[in-house]
């Protein structure tokens, strides 16, 4: 066992070492990695955002929350376009056309709570049940984070050109800027109210007995 120990720090410090090389003789790491160091880090800054968004919600701390839900907006408006621009339709041919629906479907339900915690924190302040509503708002999209954060080992078998392709799309949603919701409402083909539409009817009918 502690053999085996020994042999996976010597492992892990050589690929260090060759990582360091490879910078100094100028190379790039290959596009899939760095793809999936950029995902990953985009990820955690959402799922930071929205677990700091929860908290807020819980102690009811309007002007925090206001200020969280502007972050959230800002950072996911360029994450989700590049997602649905780019990534999405070269994600299709490996895992399917079911799949890429689901995951716009699931950015349809994030902008739609989005929309509903705007309201929230639009208001002079959250009583009780708010605060809880908002909290039930946060864990209904911090699944799909985590979900998204995977997809990096589909991105691994997809061609260079494909993967470049992403990041320049990334880049492109990065320098417009736009705020999620502004994004969905003016800019975004795709339209979410199809997916509320049905997700509210579905709701109403499971009320009613009929699910």
């Amino acid at each position: 066992m502690a053999g085996e120990m020994v042999a996976k720090k010597k492992t892990a410090k050589a690929a260090k070492r060759g990582k360091g090389k490879a910078a100094k003789r100028g190379e790039e790491a290959p596009a899939h990695e760095r793809f999936r160091e950029i995902a990953h880090g985009e990820h955690r800054e959402v799922r930071d955002i929205l677990l700091a968004l929860y908290d807020a919600f819980g102690k009811r701390n309007l002007k925090r929350a206001k200020t969280l839900h502007a972050e959230f907006c800002a950072h996911c408006g360029p994450h989700f376009r590049y997602e649905e621009e780019a990534l999405h339709p070269l994600l299709e041919p490996i895992v399917g056309k079911v799949q890429v629906e689901h995951l716009n479907r699931e950015h349809d339900r994030a902008i739609v709570d989005t929309i509903y915690m705007g309201r929230l924190t639009s208001e002079k302040r959250l009583n009780a049940d708010e605060g809880r509503q908002g909290q039930r708002l946060v864990r209904r999209i911090l699944p799909h984070v985590s979900d998204c954060d995977g997809l990096a080992v589909m991105v691994e078998k997809m061609a260079d050109a494909d993967v470049e392709t992403i990041l320049a799309a990334r880049q492109a949603a990065l320098k417009d800027n736009i705020a999620l919701l502004e994004w969905a409402s003016e800019t975004r083909l795709r339209s979410f109210r199809d997916t509320y539409k049905r997700d509210f009817y579905a709701t109403r009918q499971q009320a009613r007995g009929f699910g």
